[in-house]
């Protein structure tokens, strides 16, 4: 099925590693991902469900396709790929509780439940789960899977922890915060396995993310700023755009086929 997939696109052998290399930047514009996407979601369905649902679906189905039918890395595919991914996980996460009416409780266990599974056939099916061995077509499948999962399960908990544990959007912000610290120190001082600390880290960046932005784009009636979610989402784009520019140019992000592979997860 896989295969099928994957030919039906004209999908060839990646040459390189087809993911970027995690820097300092990598965590700010996956952090930037996170709210932009969020605020963008917000702000379209604001105006119009279906233009909301039209635009998440097909940014990201185009994007999804650029980014596998590269051969290597490129950041501009990449981090597009990776904005839309951003917008139809808000979606997807949204329209489980207010389309269809399901706790936050609930979704928030059943999206993780679905990342579990992912992540457990991904391994069962390579070996590894590090991103530095995303050198194949099947390999790329299984971790963009990974990263949609992740930002909707990330989405689900953000909202549990603003909404149903009634924190507000700036103590969200404090707890997630928090919470990223942990696998970053456990990782830094050599106490978790590298992998696990980067897919940690990853979920963690959604709701991180996405409370930032709520913070600064929900009216104060709802503990926010009322800066605007069009407001939010148009500044945060055009900081993207620019950090993306930035990234490819320098090119400092791409893997290096000399890294050592990390530890085996």
């Amino acid at each position: 099925m896989l295969r099928t997939f994957l030919a039906r696109i004209h999908v060839a052998e990646p040459l390189a590693a087809k993911v970027p290399e995690v820097t300092a930047m990598f965590w700010i514009l996956k952090v930037l991902t996170t709210g932009t996407g969020e605020a963008l979601s917000d702000a379209l369905s604001h105006r119009s469900i279906p233009l909301d649902a039209v635009i998440g679906l097909g940014g990201f189905t185009l994007t999804m396709i650029w980014q596998l039918r590269a051969r290597r890395y490129h950041a501009v595919t990449y981090w597009s790929t990776v904005m839309m991914v951003a917008v139809f996980g808000t979606i997807a996460a949204d329209g489980v509780h207010k389309g269809a009416g399901v706790p936050y409780v609930a979704s928030t266990a059943a999206f993780a439940v679905i990342v579990a599974t992912i992540f457990a056939v991904w391994h069962r099916s390579e070996g590894t789960l590090s991103i530095h061995s995303i050198t194949t077509s099947r390999r790329e499948v299984f971790y963009w899977a990974a990263v949609l999962a992740t930002f909707a399960l990330g989405t689900a908990l953000g909202d549990l922890a603003a909404y149903t544990l009634k924190l507000g959007f700036l103590a969200s912000v404090v707890l997630f915060g928090v919470v990223i610290s942990v696998p970053a120190v456990a990782w830094w001082q050599g106490r978790l396995n590298p992998i696990l600390a980067f897919w940690a880290a990853y979920v963690v960046t959604r709701p991180l993310g996405a409370s930032i932005a709520d913070w600064f784009g929900k009216p104060p009636s709802a503990n926010g700023l009322g800066i605007g979610d069009g407001v939010v989402s148009a500044i945060a784009l055009v900081v993207f755009a620019g950090l993306v520019a930035y990234v490819a140019r320098s090119k400092r992000d791409i893997q290096s086929p000399a890294l050592p592979q990390p530890a085996t997860l």
